[in-house]
């Protein structure tokens, strides 16, 4: 009789995730940061899943995309991000609990929401405006509202597909 062992090269559910958040964010039409989030609960189980772009019903060919200028014509003052996109996109589940996958990290509005909607963990694969003061802001509050946070370990494993 043979036996046959399990694959070993399987997603660990952190790869698998974060995975599906950075998948999320090729959904972005943003042409400078595409951002995707992924939320899941303590089973495993996705929950909701969004990217930053603009807000339902607002023509995304219609809005600025610009990072600089008059605030009124840049992306800024219209964008939601990818966390809060997904906080929104659940459709009646508790996030309680929860852990949120995100390509980047929460910026102190997205954070408020994280913290309000019962999110306890965040794991993000970047962290590039570390010293900026909305990421600093959000630390904060995370760490009073006891919500987690760490970084994603990337393994190595490339994972690619064909359209």
């Amino acid at each position: 009789m043979v036996i046959i062992m399990k694959r070993e090269d399987y997603l660990s559910w952190d790869e698998y995730f974060m995975g599906v958040a950075f998948l999320s964010s090729m959904r972005s039409k943003d042409p400078s940061t595409q951002v995707g989030a992924c939320i899941v609960d303590r089973e495993n189980k996705i929950i909701s899943m969004g990217y930053n772009g603009m807000p339902r019903c607002c023509d995304d060919d219609e809005y600025p995309w610009d990072r600089e200028g008059d605030p009124l014509d840049s992306k800024y003052v219209y964008v939601c991000h990818a966390e809060l996109n997904a906080i929104l996109n659940c459709h009646g589940g508790s996030l309680k609990n929860a852990v949120c996958y995100t390509t980047l990290f929460p910026c102190n509005e997205c954070a408020k929401a994280i913290i309000q909607s019962g999110i306890t963990e965040v794991v993000y694969l970047s962290d590039k405006y570390a010293e900026t003061p909305s990421t600093m802001a959000a630390k904060r509050m995370f760490d009073s509202a006891v919500v987690k946070y760490r970084g994603f370990s990337p393994s190595g494993k490339t994972i690619s597909f064909k359209l």
